[in-house]
C-alpha cells in the first residue's frame, strides 16, 4: 500500500508555514494518540503515521527535499539534500525527536506548564497572603483608614533577595544546565521532571546567605495602612496588590487579600444596605397612637410618628436611612418594627383599671374576636 501524502495526513497544503505544521500536528496527536482510542485499533498505525509526517516537515531541509521529491527523497539515497538512509523503520520514525516538540502542548497542564526559559522559574513569585479584618457597623457605615500588622516574608536586605552571600549572583545548576527541568525517555514517551538539585529554579547558591539561609527573604511583621471604603459588609474582600510574601531570590512578590468581617450591632441587624431596628412601644401608646424618637447608624435620632392602634410586628420605613452602597447607587433605608410591650409589676390600682378597661373593650380587640370565633366553630365542627 502507497504512502499517503504527508501534507494530506496532517490536513495541511503544501508550503504551509512551521507553525502551522506544528499546530496541524498537535491536534492530530491529541486526536490519535492510542490512550485515547482504546477502541480504536487503526488509531495507533495513524498516531504512527502523523508522526512520521511531522518528523519530515518539521525538519526544513527534509521539507524541502519532500516538496521536490515526494516520499522518494528517503528512499535509495535520492539526492536533493534528503540525506540518504534517514527512513523511519517502517514508518514509525524518531518517536522521541518528534513528540518531545510538543509534549508540553499535550501535558502542559499535568507537568505543572511550560515557564519561560525552557522551563526554567529563576525567580519565583511570592505567595499571596490573607488577612481576616473586624469592623464595627458604625466604621462599615462611614469608611476608614486603619493600620494592621502583617506577618509575612520580605526581601532579604543583607543580599538584597539573592539569597547568595554579599548578593553575589548564583550559579548555572550543572545538572539541568540552567533548564529547571529534566527528561527521561522511556519507550515511546519523553518524561519531564523538575530538576533534582536545584527544585526547577535553574540555579544554585554555593555561598548562601547567613541572613535568610539562601532563600532571599526573611519573615518580619509589616504595618500596612488600609483604606476601608463606605459599604463593606462581611465577606467583602480588598485586594492590595504588591503587599504579599516577596518571591523567592527576587521574584515578585503575592498579594494581600483582607477579607471584612462586620461585627454584630447591638441595635440594628443589616441586610445589605437596608438595616433594621425592633422598637418596643408601649400599650398605650400602641393604642393611642404618639410620637416616638429613633436612634439612626449615623448617631443621629428621627422622630417616628405611631399611628393609633398600631399591633406589634408594624414596620415603618425611614428612607436613606440604611447603609451606603459599595458601589455606589445611594444608601438603603431603615426599617422600624414595632414590639407593643405587655406592662410588668403592676400595682393594685393599675390592675384594677385594667380590669375595668377589660369589662369596656369587647368591641375593641377586633382580632381576638376574629379569632375565638373560628375556635368555636372548629370546636363544634369536631363535635358533629
Amino acid at each position: 500500500m502507497s504512502k499517503r501524502d504527508y501534507y494530506e495526513v496532517l490536513g495541511l497544503s503544501q508550503g504551509a508555514s512551521a507553525d502551522e505544521i506544528k499546530k496541524a500536528y498537535r491536534q492530530k496527536a491529541k486526536e490519535l494518540h492510542p490512550d485515547r482510542n482504546a477502541d480504536n485499533p487503526d488509531a495507533e498505525n495513524m498516531f504512527k503515521e502523523a508522526n512520521e509526517a511531522y518528523e519530515v516537515l518539521k525538519d526544513a531541509e527534509k521539507k524541502a527535499a519532500y516538496d521536490r521529491f515526494g516520499h522518494a527523497a528517503f528512499e535509495g539515497g535520492m539526492g536533493g539534500g534528503g540525506r540518504p538512509g534517514a527512513g523511519f523503520g517502517g514508518g514509525q520514525g524518531d518517536f522521541a525527536s518528534a513528540f518531545s516538540d510538543v509534549f508540553d502542548d499535550l501535558f502542559g497542564d499535568f507537568m505543572g506548564g511550560r515557564q519561560g526559559g525552557g522551563g526554567r522559574q529563576r525567580a519565583a513569585r511570592g505567595a499571596d497572603l490573607r488577612y481576616n479584618l473586624r469592623v464595627t457597623l458604625e466604621e462599615s457605615y462611614s469608611g476608614l483608614q486603619k493600620t494592621i500588622n502583617v506577618p509575612t516574608s520580605v526581601q532579604c536586605e543583607e543580599c538584597n533577595g539573592s539569597g547568595a552571600e554579599g548578593g553575589a549572583e548564583p550559579t548555572t545548576c550543572p545538572t539541568c544546565s540552567g533548564m529547571g527541568k529534566v527528561r527521561a525517555t522511556q519507550g515511546f514517551f519523553t518524561v519531564e521532571r523538575t530538576c533534582p538539585t536545584c527544585s526547577g529554579l535553574g540555579q544554585i547558591i554555593k555561598n548562601p546567605c547567613n541572613g535568610c539561609g539562601g532563600h532571599g527573604r526573611v519573615q518580619k511583621e509589616r504595618a500596612l495602612s488600609v483604606n476601608i471604603p463606605a459599604g463593606v459588609e462581611t465577606g467583602t474582600r480588598i485586594r492590595l496588590a504588591g503587599e504579599g510574601e516577596a518571591g523567592m531570590r527576587g521574584g515578585p512578590p503575592g498579594d494581600l487579600y483582607i477579607f471584612i468581617e462586620v461585627s454584630p450591632h447591638k441595635i440594628f441587624e443589616r441586610e445589605s444596605t437596608e438595616l433594621h431596628c425592633r422598637v418596643p412601644v408601649s400599650m398605650a401608646v400602641a393604642a393611642l397612637g404618639g410620637d416616638i424618637e429613633v436612634p439612626t447608624i449615623d448617631g443621629g435620632r428621627s422622630r417616628v410618628k405611631i399611628p393609633a392602634g398600631s399591633q406589634s410586628g408594624r414596620q415603618m420605613r425611614l428612607r436613606g436611612k440604611g447603609m451606603p452602597a459599595l458601589r455606589g447607587g445611594g444608601p438603603g433605608d431603615m426599617f422600624i418594627e414595632l414590639a407593643v410591650e405587655t406592662p410588668v409589676n403592676l400595682t393594685s390600682r393599675q390592675k384594677e383599671l385594667l380590669r375595668e378597661f377589660e369589662e369596656l373593650s369587647e368591641d375593641n380587640n377586633p382580632e381576638s374576636k376574629s379569632f375565638f370565633s373560628s375556635v368555636k366553630t372548629f370546636w363544634d365542627s369536631m363535635k358533629g
